[in-house]
């Protein structure tokens, strides 16, 4: 991106929120149409490696405008109360949860215990 394009971008961002979830990022831009008009981008960021080994990242963007948001809200908001009703609020993948590699490192011993069969030497 060249500096003019870098300005550009920047001029027509009137605010910004980010929300990181793991190993992505969201951004909630609001950005000035040409026209003066403002619209939303939410825009999903996840590191990712290439082929090659060289760390880049992966982003989708949405772009909503005004006279879509009620319409979007209300179908946000039936959607996830759905997911809440029929699951619940608890994150079933342990790897999903806040303290998932807290958890590993203080049950690593007692998996590498439970992997073994334990043998008595008068059994053998």
């Amino acid at each position: 991106m060249n500096d003019s394009e870098n300005l550009e971008k920047k001029e027509n961002e009137i605010f910004s929120k980010i929300l990181r979830a793991g190993k992505r990022t969201y951004f909630f831009d609001v950005r000035e149409t040409k026209a003066g008009d403002y619209y939303l981008t939410i825009t999903e960021s996840k590191k990712n490696v290439s082929e090659e080994g060289a760390l880049g990242f992966k982003k989708f963007k949405i772009y909503l405008y005004k006279e879509d948001f009620k319409n979007f809200k209300t179908i946000l908001e039936e959607t996830t109360s759905f997911i809440i009703k029929e699951t619940g609020e608890k994150v079933i993948s342990e790897r999903h949860r806040d303290d998932f590699h807290l958890l590993t490192e203080e049950n690593k011993d007692s998996i590498k215990v439970s992997n073994f069969t334990n043998v008595d030497f008068e059994d053998i």
